[in-house]
């Protein structure tokens, strides 16, 4: 007799039953309709019964202190430790996943810490940790704990930062973000068909989620784009991308082009050349963008900041280490020191000094 999975978990939200019986989750834009002891795409939320669950709630990958920019966020708390975890699964099914082994895990024996909200909170505070990030796998899947642990979070005064590709509905969406800081949203492409071909998602939606966080949240965020050779890298997307992005975002919103690794299910395309992240970058700062990054190579004057206004070199990085800083802070308010103009993000007086140490977390903090 074939053996049927029981699904456990804590209770989901953002689902309803259809006529036919199934119930059909509405977190994010697939709407998975399931039967009895059936698991979305994302695999960690499953039907048990007549309910929706959850069913990592508690549970996670592992937790490592990073350097903020690793996230990446360049305008965000610069030089600080973030307190970054996961869990396990996703809902997008990207080729080129560089977390595969977490997001694409059927295995939840790879879930072998147990940490409750409170304890993740503690845990940054007690590690320094300025903030915590939501990373590795996509938080959204797991907005009840995403939810509970940041607002464990915000009882420290500790920030909490997304690491997501912005793929979910309208109502998730407002509770998600309600809740955060600042994040890094994953705009893999501009065109629809690379989102379906090789992401098995749409393009929408996330552009959906770009414009939401500009015009009805005071999150900040920061986008990230890995150029794909011969898929996503062409200067005819990246005009259009930096078009849209200024048009409907602003030119303050930072952009990050990353260099692609052979991963997951695309190892016949070849690394990413430094020339591409470069040309890429220079289209986007004549599109009007005023910060825009280059990640993932060894790139002093693509991994700084300049001010838009005089050109004045404000943050100097070199693989997470800060060297120059001139930027004060006045009224509140982020400028250059030497022209005044305004810096977009969210600066403290003086930057901070952890590096590019990457530190694992124990459950014995």
């Amino acid at each position: 007799m074939e053996h049927k999975e029981q699904i456990t978990g804590t209770p989901g939200r953002y689902w309803h039953r259809l006529d036919d019986g199934r119930l059909q989750c509405d977190l994010c834009p697939r709407y998975c309709r399931l039967r009895e002891d059936q698991r979305g795409l994302c695999f960690i939320r499953g039907r048990a019964g007549d309910k929706m669950l959850l069913t990592t709630y508690g549970r996670s990958s592992g937790f490592c202190i990073d350097p903020i920019e690793k996230k990446p966020l360049n305008h965000f708390l610069p030089g600080t430790p973030v307190l970054s975890f996961g869990t396990a699964g996703c809902n997008l099914a990207c080729k080129f996943c560089q977390n595969w082994d977490i997001s694409k895990s059927r295995d939840f024996d790879r879930l072998q810490v147990e940490a409750s909200p409170e304890w993740i909170a503690r845990a940054a505070l007690d590690t320094g940790s300025k903030s915590v990030a939501y990373t590795y796998n996509d938080p959204v899947i797991f907005l009840e704990y995403a939810v509970d642990v940041a607002q464990a979070c915000h009882e420290y005064d500790i920030r909490n930062v997304a690491v997501t590709a912005g793929y979910v509905t309208a109502a998730p969406r407002e509770e998600f973000f309600r809740h955060m800081d600042a994040a890094n949203i994953d705009l893999k492409a501009f065109t629809d068909r690379f989102y379906w071909k090789i992401c098995g998602g749409h393009l929408e939606p996330v552009l959906e989620t770009l414009e939401y966080l500009k015009n009805e949240t005071d999150v900040w965020f920061e986008l990230t784009t890995l150029l794909i050779p011969g898929e996503n890298d062409s200067p005819a997307e990246i005009e259009a991308m930096t078009q849209w992005i200024v048009e409907h975002l602003g030119p303050d919103v930072p952009l990050h082009f990353t260099a692609f690794h052979p991963d997951w299910k695309m190892q016949g395309i070849p690394r990413t050349p430094k020339l591409t992240l470069t040309r890429s970058r220079n289209i986007a700062n004549e599109g009007g963008l005023n910060y825009v990054y280059t990640g993932n190579v060894r790139d002093f004057d693509g991994s700084s900041t300049y001010c838009h206004a005089c050109g004045e070199r404000l943050i100097g990085r070199a693989a997470y280490e800060l060297s120059t800083w001139k930027i004060r802070i006045d009224n509140g308010k982020a400028a250059c020191t030497h022209c005044a103009a305004p810096v977009a993000g969210i600066f403290d007086a003086a930057p901070g000094h952890w590096g590019a140490k990457r530190q694992p977390v124990y459950e014995t903090v």
